[in-house]
């Protein structure tokens, strides 16, 4: 078949099955199949396609009619202009998240050390370790496939030197003391899971997504773990739920942060909390 006949085959399948973005999704899942660009869909729509690659276009079709995630599809996601390997045991990076990163870019860090809890992928470690000098970091999760992807994320990226990860319950194998620490812990109240969308709910971690009845729990106890480790000037970052910044801040400041800061997403809503150690 023909490269943009396929596309319109795809495309149609995947408005049938009431997903989302399904003109950009059939694009981008042909694309991952061909390792071709948006300008052959635009100017080269008559290029044939293979049988093997028109098969496993369908196979990745039909995972993504059932709503698995497209990033867990094509086993990769951008996050900060580099490329992350993702699959079922990571969150998949959002541009959210990359608030948080550029927040901490935002004031020098270099020659930091960096602790990056519930570290998933390993995204926001990497990102901070490749854009800056001399820093050195430990990402950790509890979920050993999470700590197994973030290491070979390392790997690709050339970071293996830089960046120590190990599975942890939060703070557990946590040594020495951290100039920065980062977070995007689970933060979803445990009664809005059900009804996330299905490539979350039914895909993306659990242990990722529930933050207990509030949404609050591992801020509190990221906050009374983390004093062995922090000293007079270490900064926390924290993602954080649309409707936490006065609730996030205030366990902030009675843990001994002052500047707590709330920062906004691109679409207005309360994104990150930062705040400066000065002692409880």
């Amino acid at each position: 078949m023909e490269y943009a006949a396929l596309y319109r085959a795809g495309r149609q399948r995947l408005e049938e099955a009431g997903v989302p973005d399904a003109d950009l999704d059939a694009r981008l899942l042909l694309e991952a199949v061909t390792g071709e660009g948006r300008n052959t869909l635009l100017a080269h729509g008559d290029k044939p396609v293979s049988g093997e690659q028109e098969a496993e276009y369908e196979q990745f079709l039909a995972k993504r009619a059932q709503r698995v995630p497209l990033q867990y599809i094509t086993g990769r996601q951008s996050f900060m202009g580099l490329a992350f390997l993702v699959n079922e045991n990571v969150l998949i990076p959002r541009q959210d998240t990359e608030i948080l990163v550029e927040e901490v870019m935002r004031e020098p860090y270099d020659g930091s050390r960096i602790l990056d809890l519930c570290t998933g992928s390993g995204c926001i470690l990497l990102s901070l370790l490749h854009y800056s000098n001399d820093c050195s970091g430990l990402g950790l999760d509890i979920s050993t496939g999470a700590v197994e992807t973030a290491k070979e994320n390392a790997r690709l990226l050339d970071m293996e030197e830089r960046a120590v990860f190990l599975q942890s319950d939060l703070l557990e194998k946590a040594e020495g003391s951290f100039d920065i620490i980062t977070a995007n812990p689970p933060y979803i109240r445990t009664d809005v899971i059900e009804t996330l969308m299905p490539e979350v709910r039914d895909y993306e971690p659990a242990l990722a997504l529930d933050g207990g009845a509030e949404g609050l729990h591992f801020y509190r106890r990221i906050l009374t773990e983390a004093v062995p480790y922090i000293k007079g000037g270490t900064r926390l970052y924290f993602e954080i739920g649309f409707d936490q910044g006065e609730s996030v801040s205030r366990l902030m400041e009675e843990a001994g942060f002052t500047d707590v800061t709330v920062v906004k997403d691109y679409a207005g809503c309360d994104r990150v909390v930062k705040g400066v150690y000065r002692g409880a």
